[in-house]
């Protein structure tokens, strides 16, 4: 069903979509991601064995430190949007990598917004 680890890997599944995208300077979840975010909710609240790692990333700009920091408030702000939409605590944890783990590498803006980014990435089971 929806709510298997199938459904994880199925690329016709919402739950196929794991990152979560953040305008510049930004760590507030978009409007266009609340489904993504509430399909991992119910199926995290369905799976209570289930455990994911949040990862909060950002693009190059602003010092190392900043972004750290920008990364693992954008992490938290995930982790409370899954949490009020019925995720456990103990199922989710947050990890911020900064700058340090870009999808892409350019430096133009198609880029840079891929950068900007929350990764739900499921421990295995």
């Amino acid at each position: 069903g929806a709510t298997s680890a199938a459904a994880l890997k199925d690329p016709r599944n919402i739950l196929s979509k794991r990152n979560i995208y953040f305008d510049y300077d930004q760590f507030t979840v978009k409007d266009e991601y609340k489904a993504i975010v509430e399909a991992h909710a119910k199926y995290l609240q369905a799976n209570r064995g289930a455990r994911a790692i949040i990862q909060g990333n950002t693009d190059e700009r602003g010092t190392r430190e900043y972004n750290i920091a920008l990364g693992e408030r954008r992490a938290q702000a995930v982790r409370r949007a899954l949490m009020l939409q019925g995720a456990g605590d103990g199922q989710l944890t947050t990890v911020s990598y900064g700058e340090e783990q870009p999808a892409a590498m350019g430096s133009d803006e198609a880029s840079l917004k891929l950068n900007r980014r929350v990764e739900l990435v499921y421990a295995a089971q």
